[in-house]
């Protein structure tokens, strides 16, 4: 089928070109037409030719002529100029000085009129004829597009083409004042950001795209925040890849994600700091097929690394990492080891073989009810699993080892946070003690991790809602999975031992806002067509999450993302005897008494009783 268009496509090429001579004849040589054009004829096949493989060259077949722009004219025109050019050389050499040259220069200009001229007329028949019922059909998805630069002529261009998207472009938004009432595609930009509301309603839009993949965090943070009261459908354009790339089609779309609420402007690093203790070394990252770890293995990995060993207890997710990152790095050495932080054997079998220089240990339990209700294995995992890594990693000499931890080590009221409390306090103990660099870095809840609110939110209001939070009150900070693994390898390179580093988290966000929003996003009401339960607090969960301990006060560091902590050192000793009478308690199996231990070696920790989380309930609402 392809080819018989193509084809046709040439037939009628040829007979443009030839009715273009013959118009060209006739108007500059009127009075001898007919000698002419008898000339003219006996070698028309053969100018039709040298015209055909032109516009081959110029790959006038490949090109999608409703869809035409710029590009595809231009390329039209050369391939009509050089084959004018060179159907003059080929009449001179053949007819010498009988067809004038004025026939020749005026048939150029008329076959690129006539054949650009069928070709655009066939694009407009696309564009509004079959356009019509189209636009004004009941199941079409009224859009608005918001930018009206490259991307957002590429999407309406797309709509246009392809009606079974049932996107109807309807009107673009600018901020650029000069494009006011101009058109783009047929498409008029009636207004700039902030007459967003009115538009929406006036028009009865149904789905917003946001097309402006240069856009800073702030600007597209702020015109999201306008769009979220709309009661539309909120997707965008992902970023300036997908214009450089010429991609900006339906396909990339995206729904806007809290990431592009927060507003986050990028990070900035000290590279060549990071790199000064990356580059060239053996990395080993724990828990490197997880949220954070598998990002930091993204990062690590462009300060070419000498050796980076991921080192996982499950393989799903680091084999998902190991086949990225041979994709994306493939002359990176890699290594992939299964295995848990609790086999201290193994460690050591790892930290002998591969002389390991940087450890980055992000493996833990980390989800607060899950661990209630297990508390032996978080103490297991988190304290001894860091125990044996921090320990080995001493005995093999290792330059560095950085921590991940979380705000909930904060006066902690679960037993995750508690351990992870105890962690820093391990590694703070052992630093003093070795002369491996041992810090912490310390952090909130990160957009779109394992065990994130957001994932659950989503597939909630997929389902219909209804979407559920445990307390209307209850706040937490945020921060996006690259932001916070950048952070931490830019903390490492400001590690001299012992401190614990706070990363800044932004501005703290309500819970229940966030739901709100999420619902909004999805073009649905909270509470009208998306119902809100307030469940309760869970076991071991806080209304507020703390950065910072009293007493550790708080410093500026060279960068203005990243705070440390004074150091509050622990005794090891002292350290190691309450952790073997703990060690103890887990054989015993008393969970009451773990508790009273953890408590008496954390003394910060508070377990709620049924009372207390009973009374933070009452006042759910």
């Amino acid at each position: 089928m392809k080819n018989w268009k193509t084809f046709i496509v040439m037939i009628i090429d040829m007979f443009m070109v030839n009715m273009a001579y013959l118009f060209s004849i006739n108007i500059t040589q009127s009075g001898t037409f007919t000698e002419i054009a008898k000339i003219y004829t006996h070698d028309c096949i053969a100018l039709s030719l040298i015209y055909l493989v032109c516009f081959y060259l110029f790959k006038m077949y490949e090109s999608l002529w409703h869809l035409t722009g710029t590009d595809e004219f231009l390329l039209g025109v050369g391939g009509n100029i050089l084959a004018g050019i060179l159907s003059i050389g080929y009449t001179r050499s053949t007819f010498g000085n009988t067809i004038p040259l004025n026939v020749c220069v005026v048939g150029i200009l008329l076959s690129i009129f006539f054949v650009l001229g069928y070709r655009i007329l066939y694009r407009v028949y696309r564009r509004t004829l079959l356009y019509i019922p189209f636009k004004y059909s009941s199941d079409q998805r009224r859009v608005m597009i918001v930018g009206a630069g490259s991307a957002g002529t590429m999407l309406i261009n797309e709509m246009m083409a392809r009606r079974e998207l049932k996107y109807n472009p309807i009107v673009l938004i600018d901020d650029d004042k000069s494009k006011l009432g101009k058109r783009i595609s047929g498409v008029k930009i009636e207004g700039n950001r902030y007459d967003i509301p009115y538009i929406v309603g006036d028009q009865e839009i149904d789905l917003i795209l946001i097309a402006i993949p240069s856009l800073d965090a702030k600007n597209k943070a702020e015109i999201i925040e306008i769009c979220k009261n709309t009661n539309c459908k909120l997707q965008i354009i992902p970023g300036m890849y997908e214009i450089l790339s010429g991609d900006a089609t339906v396909s990339r779309i995206k729904d806007v994600d809290l990431e592009d609420l927060l507003g986050r402007d990028p990070i900035q690093l000290d590279n060549k700091g990071i790199s000064d203790y990356i580059e060239g070394r053996t990395i080993l990252v724990t828990g490197g097929g997880g949220s954070i770890g598998s990002e930091l293995c993204r990062q690590i990995s462009v300060y070419n690394p000498k050796r980076l060993i991921i080192f996982d207890i499950y393989e799903n997710n680091v084999y998902d990492i190991q086949n990225e990152l041979r994709e994306e790095f493939p002359d990176m050495n890699l290594t992939v080891l299964i295995g848990s932080v609790r086999d201290r054997k193994r460690l050591r079998e790892i930290f002998t073989k591969y002389k390991v220089n940087v450890v980055f240990h992000a493996a833990a339990h980390k989800h607060v009810p899950l661990m209630e209700d297990s508390p032996k294995e978080a103490i297991k995992n988190n304290v001894f699993g860091t125990l044996n890594l921090a320990i080995e990693a001493s005995d093999a000499n290792v330059e560095r080892f950085v921590m991940i931890s979380t705000d909930k080590a904060v006066n902690p009221t679960n037993i995750m946070g508690a351990t992870k409390r105890l962690c820093e306090m391990i590694i703070q103990a052992m630093d003093k003690q070795s002369r491996t660099e041992f810090v912490a870095v310390r952090f909130g809840n990160v957009l779109g991790s394992n065990g994130s609110v957001i994932p659950l939110f989503k597939r909630q209001i997929a389902n219909g809602g209804p979407v559920t939070v445990t307390h209307k009150k209850i706040i937490r900070y945020f921060m996006l999975i690259p932001e916070a693994a950048q952070l931490v390898l830019q903390a490492g390179a400001f590690a001299r031992g012992g401190e614990v580093f706070v990363l800044d988290m932004g501005k703290p966000v309500k819970i229940y806002d966030l739901a709100c929003d999420l619902i909004r996003l999805s073009g649905l009401e909270p509470n009208r067509d998306i119902k809100i339960v307030v469940t309760g607090l869970r076991p071991g969960e806080k209304l507020y999450e703390e950065l910072l301990m009293s007493e550790e006060g708080l410093e500026n560091t060279v960068h203005n993302k990243i705070y440390v902590g004074k150091p509050t050192f622990e005794d090891m000793n002292s350290l190691t005897i309450k952790l073997e009478q703990l060690q103890k308690l887990l054989e015993l199996n008393d969970i009451s008494e773990i508790k009273h231990q953890m408590q008496k070696i954390v003394p910060t920790y508070h377990y709620k009783n049924e009372d207390e989380v009973a009374a933070e309930n009452a006042d759910k609402e």
